[in-house]
């Protein structure tokens, strides 16, 4: 599934061909995704330029004068700048058209959404319940502390949790864990600040590093370019189980989190 890097790279890369463009046009090749796609979207954004591209967690919203349009990548959807011409592909359900090019959302399982917003789209229920930005000053170790005292969730499921922090998924939580030396299966509410205070600053230098190397492409992610990521080749323990921990050399060991893969080293990782 796409996480928040793979959704930030994918927004860097189609920002500067659409930003103050207006829409020509909406094909709709496939209006079912997981949820139908608005009937009446062309009528809303028909001529409109788009004023911005912004991401909250793992959606990208498209800023019009009339409203925002909201895009979820969901486990296996991408958005790709293509030529007018562009030969139209088995999965190509919906392109954006402008005078010069076309934005193509492309998606094997429609496990996405595509969906209008409005004015006011920050009180949809998909956005409203979110938590702080994982980048932003908001998320500190104070807020997961604080946050903390009465979960008694495992820290990896409590830091995928998107009220507390939003876009933290599989890939990353692993890996922060591992970097922070915390184990995925301690309680949240038996961390301490100190170790909190260590483990928001390695959620950012992770997330910052994966954005900067264009995400994790483990299956169906490329980024707006069309180019895959390539943070998966600095991964330390994600996908390893059986492998050896790079740094005490021990077996690399996992346990289901919510139906979740964990990997971790249960000697690093306490």
């Amino acid at each position: 599934m796409p996480e928040l890097p793979e959704v930030e790279t994918s927004r860097r890369g189609i920002s500067p061909h659409i930003v103050d463009k207006p829409i020509q046009n909406v094909l709709l090749r496939h209006h079912q995704l997981r949820w139908p796609i608005p009937d009446d979207l062309l009528q809303h954004i028909h001529y409109q330029p788009v004023l911005n591209v912004d991401r909250r967690a793992k959606y990208l919203l498209v800023r019009f004068a009339t409203g925002t349009l909201l895009i979820h990548l969901g486990m296996s959807g991408s958005l790709r700048i293509c030529d007018l011409d562009a030969p139209i592909q088995k999965h190509d359900h919906v392109d954006f058209v402008f005078t010069d090019c076309v934005l193509r959302y492309t998606d094997p399982r429609r496990f996405g959404a595509i969906l209008w917003l409005g004015q006011s789209p920050e009180a949809h229920p998909l956005l409203s319940i979110l938590g702080p930005e994982p980048l932003s000053d908001a998320f500190t170790a104070e807020w997961l502390y604080a946050t903390s005292r009465n979960r008694k969730v495992p820290i990896k499921q409590f830091i995928m949790d998107q009220k507390v922090v939003t876009g933290v998924g599989n890939i990353y939580a692993t890996e922060a864990l591992f970097t922070a030396k915390i184990s995925p299966i301690r309680a949240a509410n038996n961390i301490s600040l100190k170790r909190y205070a260590i483990l928001v600053d390695e959620i950012k230098l992770i997330l910052s590093q994966a954005i900067k190397q264009g995400g994790t492409t483990l299956r169906d992610f490329v980024g707006g370019d069309g180019k895959p990521g390539y943070f998966q080749q600095t991964l330390h323990v994600y996908g390893k189980t059986g492998e050896r921990c790079p740094v005490c050399d021990n077996p690399l060991t996992s346990v289901k989190l919510a139906a979740r893969n964990s990997v971790y080293c249960n000697h690093c990782q306490r």
